[in-house]
């Protein structure tokens, strides 16, 4: 049986009944499966086709002595769980989950549960970046919204920093006249870069910011819905995986089908369209965007399964033609 041992010995022209998990006799090295035999008394028929050293399981086979079971740099998914487990480890050493703070900016912007007044509207960008973010397993620190008032901005900015390994915000990073972030980026820390040549997500941001000894990097997103998710997952989620320790290659693959329409570009910057990637009775895959797709509009997100990658340099596309497509399948 499973968790016993055979105490006595097999001779040749022998055999003796084993259960599923059992170690080995000694002297034996092939399992036929009890299916395919005949059993008659104290004879046992075993046909013909059967392969030396079949059915069994050999120490060592799934690691070798001295191989290192677990690479740093990896996350600890289930697979990763229960090969700790196998081998009897009931902790190990990791690193602590990224801090990351968040908040909206604008004075349009009402919390949801509270009616909105004229000139208002609910704030998205919040739960939709509570969601991206706990989907990386980061612990999150929501600051809610923040007025459109610098004072206010940049006390919140260094709350953040005294706090988080990493700040995110939608909102304030345009040229409007109420657009302080980079001013105060520039004041509380440094600007790596800002604008980018994509659509949606042109107005983004990154910078450091410090406060009290600490230093945290920033990351400043747009405030239009659609253009917050985009930037997301295009820039802040790889690097927040990599300020949280990944090394392994963590950046979302990219997959080559027809498109089902005509989609209007023009070169020079790269074009995230929301798009519905399906097969037909045949078992093709193609792709077609899921309406409108003004940054904007939430709704292009929530009813789509994947980007549509246009390239920097890539003009208008026509039916049939091969578009690039990034899958949200385990992303959003």
């Amino acid at each position: 049986m499973a968790g016993r041992q055979f105490d006595g010995s097999v001779g040749k022209g022998e055999c003796v009944r084993i259960m599923t998990g059992a170690v080995m006799p000694k002297d034996t090295d092939t399992v036929v499966i009890q299916e395919v035999v005949q059993a008659t008394g104290d004879r046992v028929r075993i046909p013909a086709g059967q392969k030396h050293g079949q059915n069994r399981r050999l120490a060592g086979e799934d690691l070798a002595a001295g191989r290192a079971v677990l690479l740093a740099g990896r996350p600890l998914g289930p697979a990763e769980l229960g090969l700790l487990a196998s081998l009897g480890l009931a902790e190990v050493t990791v690193r602590r989950r990224l801090r990351v703070a968040f908040f909206s900016t604008g004075d349009e912007l009402c919390s949801v549960g509270t009616p909105l007044a004229e000139g208002e509207v609910y704030d998205s960008n919040r739960y939709t970046l509570y969601g991206m973010l706990s989907r990386l397993g980061c612990d999150v620190i929501d600051m809610g919204v923040v007025r459109d008032d610098p004072a206010s901005l940049e006390r919140a900015l260094k709350a953040a920093a005294s706090d988080a390994d990493a700040i995110i915000t939608s909102g304030g990073v345009s040229v409007g006249e109420a657009d302080f972030i980079r001013e105060l980026l520039g004041k509380l820390g440094e600007v790596v870069f800002w604008k980018i040549a994509m659509k949606p997500g042109r107005p983004m941001a990154f910078g450091k910011i410090a406060d009290a000894g600490n230093e945290a990097h920033f990351f400043g997103l747009p405030g239009n819905p659609v253009a917050v998710m985009v930037t997301f997952y295009q820039f802040v989620r790889e690097a927040l995986l990599a300020l949280s320790g990944r090394t392994d290659d963590c950046a979302l693959p990219l997959l080559r089908v027809p498109c089902n329409s005509s989609l209007k570009k023009n070169p020079g910057r790269t074009e995230f369209l929301r798009g519905r990637l399906a097969r037909d009775e045949r078992g093709q895959w193609s792709v077609c965007t899921t309406g409108a797709q003004g940054s904007g509009v939430l709704r292009s997100m929530a009813e789509a399964n994947c980007f549509v990658v246009l390239e920097h340099e890539r003009g208008s596309v026509k039916p049939g033609d091969l578009v690039q497509v990034q899958l949200f399948d385990g992303l959003v």
